[in-house]
């Protein structure tokens, strides 16, 4: 715990955690979970592109073009649903693929791409000072602009025409969402890389809507058990010989299954719910 290194990894593993956990509870309330796994596979073309067009694999680049790749695809399918023609869902399809299609093409052409690994699946234990920045101004942002616009937000995800009556930019919300929701995926990437970042920012708020049906607990509680679980996640990934990128994404796993068995009020093995089945 003295050493700065591990410090560094845990700090990040917290702050990331937590922010992305926050934030699962938009993508739970939007219902939008398949979305974020398009949009986190999305992210490797970018750092393909990145490479291709600096020659160098490095932080800088790696996060810019994930971060560009992922905003053009999620912010294009929105744009392209306006129309009514097209549902968002069938335009974030096309252009996903389209974009992956695009990464694959490039991979060969990459010297670097055996090194691709650590952004596949992530690697927090290299986290350097740049990188904390990075994450805090992200999450710092993602944060206070989902609690100062908390109320629009969510009247937009649930009655857009009332959110439309009351004088809410319902477009811009939209947007917003999106846009936030491409800094989380690439402010994990860090920690849990392109692959396993959709359950860091889905498992949280889904875990904690087994527990409760309060709506600010989505938020709060998915923040707590992201950033807890993270945390934890780094401390037995040693003794248990496994990177903590899948570590992070295993134990939130656990967590959500211990709450669909033991939930008191939805819990598969609860006898209440016992009770009910042998009615």
């Amino acid at each position: 715990m003295e050493n700065p290194f591990y410090q560094r990894t845990l700090t990040a593993a917290a702050f990331i955690g937590f922010t992305n956990g926050f934030f699962s509870g938009f993508v739970v309330l939007r219902k939008n979970a398949l979305s974020v796994s398009a949009l986190s596979h999305t992210m490797l073309p970018g750092i393909a592109l990145g490479i291709l067009l600096t020659g160098v694999l490095a932080q800088w680049n790696a996060f810019f073009g994930a971060m560009f790749a992922a905003l053009l695809v999620g912010l294009g399918s929105v744009a392209v649903a306006r129309g009514k023609r097209v549902a968002e869902g069938t335009s974030l399809a096309v252009l996903y693929t389209a974009a992956f299609a695009a990464g694959v093409a490039i991979l060969p052409k990459l010297e670097t791409r055996t090194e691709l690994e650590h952004w596949l699946f992530g690697d927090i234990m290299a986290v350097g000072n740049a990188d904390l920045w990075i994450v805090f101004v992200i999450g710092a942002a993602i944060l206070l602009t989902s609690n100062l616009l908390m109320r629009p937000l969510l009247l937009t995800l649930f009655e857009p025409n009332v959110a439309a009556a009351q004088g809410v930019h319902v477009r811009v919300m939209q947007y917003l969402i999106f846009g936030m929701m491409v800094l989380a995926l690439v402010s994990s990437l860090q920690a849990v890389g392109c692959v396993l970042s959709v359950g860091l920012l889905v498992t949280p708020a889904a875990t904690v809507s087994l527990l409760t049906d309060k709506t600010s607990a989505l938020f709060w509680g998915g923040g707590l058990i992201g950033g807890f679980g993270s945390v934890m996640a780094v401390f037995i990934s040693g003794p248990l010989g496994i990177s903590p990128g899948p570590a992070i994404v295993i134990l939130l796993g656990i967590f959500f299954i211990l709450a669909y068995l033991l939930s008191p009020k939805y819990g598969l093995l609860t006898p209440k719910t016992i009770s009910k089945n042998h009615r």
